[in-house]
């Protein structure tokens, strides 16, 4: 008896295995750490490893990109079909910053594996999940008898994702046509549980600023002036009190503008997730949930702008006391965004909000760093039907949908590219990105190996019938 197309995909994952744990771990040998200037060489290396490696898996172009900063990693495969889709895979080969005292059980960047699990640096990000794209589509080929993927295959692994992708945006709009593909895979997330296999359908975008407000030229004495003139630690109370309503709105004038209501069908999928409140507090280290009414936890952290102070000071935080009206006071805002806002647009109603509720006597500045674009893709696209149809084959059961309540690049390329983004990751919340003792389960990097393998072939065939 012939074998079937996913029994001939398995059989090729488990022939291969060996070999792409070894090639994996050696990657992660490499501490390729864009945060510190003194990895600057080996961040290198990891892209000129990669780059090596995917030649050898039959990419006729990989090239190393330069930037100001960190090298990123192109490569491309073309399908050979003139009507097949263009296809790139997003991931970065940077990683957090990593020492054995930090509470690591083992040296972070020599790969342990045990009971099953692979421990090191950037096992899981982004490292893993850019590595599985590698036998993916050596077994798609095996499976399926072609010589050229089933799309037009393309990569970009970045540089500097740990370290904010301060030159992204610049990297792919210098390369704008080079990286032209219908849509995008990002590699770079993760699922819901080992049980509970999902896709992500959005991410949040970010807004960041800096406000100051500004009283006296100098540190006053609050005797002889106090009551008399306007004190700038008061009114940044007073700013920060104005930020929300009473029932968790943001209230900000303008500050929902355009945004994309969740539909009765994506609140009902949520609803489905085996979500667990007070476990999820408890991940939380918090003791109680709070924030917008008529929302739940979930649909908070996920499918809502956000208002939020990670910062405020002003005057004397000393031992004892120091009878002072402070000369100036300050906050630090982050606005997570949803599809539909713009960042230009909530820049400027911050901006008009401070100026409307910062009292005469005051003056104040607003400074807002580089922002980053929410994205969404909708349910019914063709591209999200093929992700979770393979993932589903991989996993044989059915695939659930979440979202990202926090905030990446995938926007700029949706953004530059005017294509749909798709998240493909295996991951789980256990595999402690950015702590000690980040692995990954090496049930679930075969598992992305398999996605990948159906993937291709199913895109292929379904986006040419939705066009």
């Amino acid at each position: 008896m012939s074998e079937t197309p996913d029994s001939a995909v398995r059989t090729y994952i488990e022939n291969h295995r060996a070999a792409f744990l070894q090639d994996l771990a050696e990657w992660l040998r490499i501490p390729s750490v864009s945060a510190q200037p003194d990895h600057a060489e080996d961040v290198r290396r990891s892209a000129e490893w990669l780059a090596g490696r995917l030649k050898e898996t039959g990419f006729p172009t990989a090239e190393v990109w330069q930037t100001p900063g960190a090298p990123a990693v192109f490569a491309e495969w073309p399908s050979g079909d003139p009507h097949a889709p263009t296809v790139l895979v997003y991931g970065h080969h940077d990683v957090q910053p990593a020492a054995r005292e930090d509470g690591w059980h083992t040296d972070p960047f020599e790969p342990v594996l045990q009971e099953n699990r692979l421990y090191a640096r950037g096992a899981a990000d982004d490292k893993g999940q850019v590595f599985f794209h590698t036998l993916g589509v050596r077994a798609h080929l095996a499976a399926t008898g072609r010589t050229a993927p089933a799309v037009n295959l393309k990569l970009l692994i970045e540089g500097e994702e740990e370290s904010g992708s301060p030159h992204f945006r610049e990297l792919i709009e210098t390369h704008k046509d080079r990286i032209a593909a219908d849509a995008v895979i990002v590699s770079d997330t993760g699922m819901w549980s080992k049980d509970t296999p999902t896709v992500c359908t959005g991410m949040r975008g970010l807004a960041e600023c800096e406000i100051v407000l500004h009283g006296p030229d100098q540190d006053i004495h609050s005797g002889s002036f106090g009551g008399a003139v306007p004190n700038p630690a008061t009114e940044i109370a007073r700013l920060v009190a104005a930020l929300h309503d009473e029932n968790g709105h943001v209230a900000i004038p303008g500050f929902y503008e355009g945004i994309t209501e969740l539909t009765d069908q994506e609140r009902e999928l949520l609803a489905e997730l085996p979500f667990d409140e007070e476990s999820w507090l408890r991940t939380a280290k918090s003791h109680a949930t709070h924030g917008e009414a008529g929302y739940s936890t979930l649909e908070r952290v996920w499918a809502r702008p956000t208002a939020e102070v990670n910062g405020i000071g002003g005057g004397y935080q000393g031992a004892g006391s120091k009878t002072i009206i402070p000369s100036s006071a300050l906050v630090k805002l982050s606005f997570r965004l949803v599809a539909g806002q713009d960042l230009d647009h909530v820049e400027q109603a911050v901006r008009a909000w401070a100026a409307a509720t910062v009292p005469a006597g005051i003056r104040h500045t607003v400074t807002f760093s580089p922002g980053t674009r929410p994205c969404l893709t909708p349910l019914d696209h063709p591209a999200l039907r093929s992700v979770a149809r393979a993932m589903g084959r991989a996993f044989e059961q059915p695939i659930r949908f979440t979202r990202e309540g926090g905030s990446g690049p995938a926007a700029d390329l949706q953004d530059v590219l005017a294509a749909p983004v798709l998240f493909l990751g295996i991951s789980i919340p256990s595999d402690g990105w950015h702590a000690p003792n980040e692995k990954v389960e090496i049930d679930l990097l075969l598992k992305g190996v398999e996605t990948t393998a159906y993937l291709w072939g199913d895109l292929a065939e379904n986006w040419r019938d939705a066009r």
